[in-house]
């Protein structure tokens, strides 16, 4: 969830309960008002009827009229010295309802007989106006809260823009780029502290970065100029007709080990300047043309073990790829379903536009998930003569160009699948 739609949420979390708590006690206390009010009415009309009825004869009228509002009739019970206020609901004919009344109620004595005087007053009115002002009251909480929400959305969203401008800066950062790349100051102090700790950031992985490239590119020269040499002379030793077999043994192992520490140096490198993103894609090579390359360069191995190559491609397939990592990934893919074939073996290669897919039959068992793309994890039993940095340089150019690589073993078959 958004920090602004999570501010938001807490703030209705918060203010819905204290709305509503608030409209409650206004309604509350506005019904209550309205009741001490028609009871101070009803108060005043009965001593106004007190004064009345001391002056009346037995003879007058009045002691005979019953209506929803006055009620005045003889009863046996005691006199009461303070009347009684309760709210009660009469029976509407006309409307076939029940309607609210205030009722004052008190047993007097008048001509030395003792009568009960009922007064009420109708609450219909004052229902109405309660609920309209409810209404009114919701109505202006409710326009009141959503006036807050929206302006405190557009105040969140107008203070947090700096920071999401930072946080879209960094998704897009390239480390080859960084030095193009500057956290703007703004008016808030918090942003402004970090955007600058940002740019030491950036500027010191800069460095770092320019650092490592050239590390990479120094021994990538000044370690390869001497392993050409050391094998050049192991070369012109093993043409020596005067050495011993046993000599020529040693300096072929010695050759053959050299070669492996040369291969190994390339590999290590390479996986260096992957992970540096020294290789910036600038075209999307078609990956079937790749194989095609590939399929040509090692047809004296294929034809060697005399495998089988079935293919299933489409027309065109541009990977978002740089050309020479393209190279590398068909070419250690490829490469391993050869020289981990059988004598007779099957290669299986399917592309769409975008996956690839290579299988191979192979005698060996499957590849442990714990060693598969681990770096010089491959020398368990079976596989034999590798530094085991082939799948970790493909895993590498995997991850670092969002690629989805995937190993599946079925029926003596190694799958790998490679997906953007």
């Amino acid at each position: 969830m958004k920090l602004l739609t999570k501010t938001t949420v807490y703030f209705l979390l918060i203010m819905l309960p204290v709305f509503t708590a608030g409209t409650f006690f206004f309604y509350t206390k506005f019904n209550k008002e309205i009741k001490h009010e028609t009871d101070e009415e009803l108060i005043n009309d009965k001593l106004q009827w007190m004064r009345y009825l001391d002056t009346a004869s037995v003879n007058n009228p009045v002691f005979n009229i019953h209506t929803p509002e006055f009620n005045l009739q003889p009863t046996d019970k005691t006199t009461q010295d303070k009347h009684k206020l309760k709210g009660i609901n009469i029976y509407q004919e006309p409307e076939n309802t029940y309607a609210p009344f205030r009722q004052l109620s008190q047993v007097i004595t008048l001509h030395n007989r003792n009568y009960e005087l009922t007064l009420r007053k109708s609450l219909i009115e004052k229902d109405d106006l309660i609920k309209n002002v409810a209404y009114v009251m919701l109505t202006a909480f409710g326009g009141l809260l959503l006036f807050v929400l929206i302006i405190n959305w557009l105040i969140s969203r107008s203070i947090w823009r700096p920071f999401y401008r930072s946080l879209d800066k960094i998704q897009r950062l390239q480390l080859n780029k960084l030095e193009n790349t500057v956290f703007d100051r703004t008016n808030t102090h918090e942003f402004n502290q970090l955007n600058g700790a940002l740019n030491n950031m950036t500027n010191r992985i800069h460095q770092d970065y320019t650092s490592i490239k050239e590390l990479t590119e120094d021994a990538a020269h000044e370690m390869q100029t001497p392993l050409a040499i050391a094998q050049s002379k192991l070369e012109l030793l093993l043409q020596d007709d005067t050495l011993s077999e046993t000599q020529l043994n040693g300096i072929l192992l010695s050759y053959e080990e050299l070669q492996r520490l040369s291969r190994l140096n390339h590999n290590l490198l390479l996986l260096a300047k992957i992970e540096n993103q020294q290789y910036p894609v600038t075209e999307q090579p078609d990956l079937c043309t790749v194989i095609e390359k590939y399929l040509l360069l090692f047809e004296e191995l294929i034809r060697e073990k005399d495998i089988s190559i079935h293919k299933e491609m489409t027309d065109h397939a541009p990977w978002p790829l740089h050309p020479a990592l393209t190279d590398i990934l068909v070419s250690n893919l490829l490469g391993n379903a050869i020289k981990y074939n059988y004598p007779k073996g099957n290669i299986d290669i399917r592309i769409t536009a975008n996956s690839f897919i290579i299988s191979n039959t192979s005698e060996l068992p499957e590849i442990p998930a714990s060693m598969l793309f681990q770096r010089f994890k491959k020398n368990h039993t079976g596989y034999t003569n590798t530094n085991g940095l082939g799948l970790a340089i493909v895993k590498k150019i995997a991850d670092s160009y969002h690629l989805q690589i995937r190993y599946d073993y079925h029926n003596g078959q190694h799958i790998f699948s490679v997906t953007f």
